[in-house]
């Protein structure tokens, strides 16, 4: 339960940041990547502020042994960039580049209403449900085989 507990209150800090720095509003973000036009450089600082935030906590939890609340830090155990993490990563930017919202903001937007933010929302988790699906058809294939 304490678990629980802090991953709730963690994200609705993140959700917090993420409307206080506007990064919620889709037409914020698209300005922001629109530098050939109405380009709004105000993320930038909210990116450079999440810098130094985030080294000191990385730097903090390399002193500690454990995680206050789990019995191990878990990270990402690959290391090589493959194709699947290529196409995400591109799959990521287009999302991002084409309606101005990734998972994060979509979420907190959703969460206050947003209008929009439901759409997007629905076509995210409707392509993670398509992700599974096909992952889970090409496993049982390749147990076939």
């Amino acid at each position: 339960m304490p678990a629980l507990l802090v991953a709730l209150a963690s994200g609705l800090l993140f959700g917090l940041g993420l409307t206080v720095s506007s990064m919620i509003d889709p037409a914020k973000v698209l300005d922001f990547l629109d530098v050939a036009g109405s380009w709004d450089p105000s993320l930038a600082f909210v990116m450079a502020a999440a810098i130094p935030v985030a080294a000191v906590g990385f730097a903090l939890a390399r002193r500690r042994g454990t995680p206050l609340i789990d019995t191990a830090f878990r990270g990402p155990t690959a290391t090589a960039v493959d194709r699947r993490l290529a196409t995400g990563a591109v799959l990521f930017g287009v999302g991002w580049g084409l309606v101005g919202y990734c998972p994060g903001p979509a979420l907190a937007a959703f969460g206050l209403s947003v209008p929009g933010a439901g759409l997007f929302v629905a076509a995210m988790l409707a392509g993670i449900g398509a992700h599974d699906l096909m992952r889970s058809i090409r496993m049982r294939r390749a147990a076939t085989v």
